[in-house]
C-alpha cells in the first residue's frame, strides 16, 4: 500500500510546487481534482495530461487517479431530466476517463454530491435510474481504457443518493460492467454505515467490486486528527490483500493544508511500518 495525496489540499500552490511538497512529505502519488489544474476542465486533453504527468514524474510521483469530477464546469448533473444536461454530463465523464488514462491513472472516484442530488419534485427512483445510466456509460468508457470508475458512497449530509457500500454495490451489480466499481471513503463510511470500517472492508472487499480507498476522519480532518483509529483499517486492508493506493483526502485543513497533509503522511507511514509483514 502506498500513499497519495488529494492535490486540492495543497491549493493554491502551483502544480510543480504541489508535487515538490507532496514528495518531501513522503507521498508517492497525487490524486487530482480536475478543477484544480484547469480553469476549463472540459478542455483537458492529452497535451495537458502529458505535461502534468511529466512534472509529477520529475518529482518522483505518479498521478494515481481523479476525484471531485463534476465540480466544474457548472451545470453538471447525473440526475437531471434535461436530456441536454444529461448528455453533456455523460460526455464529460467519458472525457475524464480518457484524461485519466493519459495521465497514467488507474481509477476515477465519482463523489460530486451536488451534481447527483435529486432535483425538485424528482422521485428517488427516477434520480437513481438516471444516475445509474450515467455511471454505466462512464463504466463502459473506463473499462475500454483499463480503468476503474468508482461510485463513492457519501454520507447523507452530502446527498441522499447512494450512501452506503451496499447501495453502491447494488448499482455496480445491476450495471454489470468490469469498469464500474465502488470504493470506501472512511469519513463517509464512519458516518453512514452501521458497522465499523474494518468490518466493512472484510465483508465487501472479497466481492471484487471495490477498487479504491480514501482516508479521512469522520470529523472531515486528516487521518490521526479525530476519533477514528486507522490502525485497524490498515490491518483489515492488509488481510484482504489490498495493495493499492491509500488516498489522503481531508476537507477541514487544520491548521492548514500543508501541515494537515504532512501530519497525515507521518501518522499513516508510522502505522504502515508497524503492520505485521511491513517491510
Amino acid at each position: 500500500m502506498r500513499l497519495a495525496l488529494c492535490n486540492e489540499v495543497l491549493a493554491p500552490l502551483d502544480f510543480e510546487s504541489q508535487c515538490r511538497m507532496a514528495r518531501a512529505m513522503g507521498y508517492s502519488g497525487l490524486e487530482l481534482a480536475p478543477y484544480t489544474v484547469a480553469e476549463r476542465p472540459e478542455a483537458l486533453g492529452e497535451t495537458q495530461a502529458r505535461t502534468l504527468r511529466g512534472v509529477a514524474a520529475d518529482h518522483g510521483l505518479e498521478i494515481t487517479g481523479l476525484h471531485w469530477l463534476l465540480v466544474q464546469p457548472a451545470g453538471m448533473s447525473i440526475t437531471s431530466a434535461d436530456e441536454v444536461v444529461q448528455r453533456r454530463t455523460v460526455d464529460f465523464m467519458r472525457r475524464l476517463c480518457e484524461f485519466c488514462a493519459a495521465l497514467g491513472g488507474r481509477y476515477l472516484v465519482h463523489g460530486s454530491p451536488a451534481q447527483r442530488r435529486p432535483h425538485a419534485r424528482q422521485s428517488p427512483a427516477d434520480a437513481l435510474a438516471r444516475a445509474t445510466a450515467a455511471w454505466a456509460a462512464a463504466g463502459e468508457a473506463a473499462g475500454r481504457l483499463g480503468l476503474s470508475y468508482c461510485i463513492e458512497p457519501l454520507s447523507r449530509d452530502q446527498t441522499p443518493l447512494v450512501n452506503t457500500v451496499a447501495e453502491a454495490v447494488d448499482v455496480v451489480r445491476a450495471v454489470g460492467l468490469p469498469g464500474l466499481r465502488t470504493m470506501i471513503d472512511t469519513s463517509s463510511a464512519g458516518l453512514a454505515e452501521t458497522e465499523p470500517v474494518p468490518a466493512l472492508i472484510r465483508r465487501w472487499w472479497p466481492t471484487g467490486l471495490l477498487a479504491h480507498v480514501q482516508l479521512n476522519d469522520p470529523n472531515r480532518r486528516g487521518p490521526g486528527q479525530g476519533a477514528m483509529a486507522f490502525g485497524p483499517v490498515l490491518q483489515a486492508l492488509r488481510e484482504v490483500g489490498y495493495g493499492g493506493v491509500l488516498a489522503v483526502e481531508p476537507f477541514d485543513y487544520q491548521p492548514d493544508g500543508p501541515a494537515c497533509a504532512a501530519r497525515a503522511a507521518g501518522y499513516l507511514q508510522g502505522l504502515l511500518e508497524m503492520q505485521p509483514g511491513a517491510a
